[in-house]
């Protein structure tokens, strides 16, 4: 899953405000969010999301980076299939009530549920694998060798 407009979600201190201040035609503007190119939204983003999700994240049940959520659920071998399938529905449910009660919003055309192979940062995720995507392992076998020093 993909967050939109995760940034514009955190919320900046009235006290602080002025640190992210920025001179426009009209005059001083003092953000009230964080937003895209501060130095410290990213790590105070995901900051946010490992709190957010902290219980999940630890059991591994979801890994996040950034903006970016994947969810995933180990099956056990005497579980049949439809026990695994309302198992993870509900874990789902569960990470699209929290990001509802902390008005964070999904970006659809970027979400994909109930897959058995993931695309995850350029990492290739299934049942018993993960590997690079080829197509980044290709570029770097490509690469040059470097002729001077």
């Amino acid at each position: 899953m993909d967050i939109k407009w995760g940034y514009n979600k955190v919320l900046i201190k009235e006290e602080d405000r002025w640190k992210a201040a920025f001179i426009m035609n009209e005059g001083l503007f003092e953000p009230t969010v964080m937003f895209f190119g501060l130095t410290n939204s990213p790590a105070t983003f995901q900051t946010m999301m490992n709190t957010i999700f902290q219980d999940l994240i630890d059991e591994g049940s979801v890994t996040i980076y950034m903006d970016n959520i994947a969810i995933h659920t180990r099956c056990k071998k005497w579980e049949i299939e439809d026990e695994h399938i309302t198992c993870h529905r509900i874990l789902v449910r569960q990470v699209l009530d929290r990001l509802h009660k902390n008005n964070l919003h999904l970006n659809p055309e970027k979400c994909t549920f109930e897959q058995d192979h993931l695309d995850f940062l350029g990492v290739q995720v299934a049942k018993g694998m993960v590997e690079m995507e080829q197509a980044k392992v290709d570029k770097v076998k490509t690469w040059t060798c470097p002729c001077s020093m």
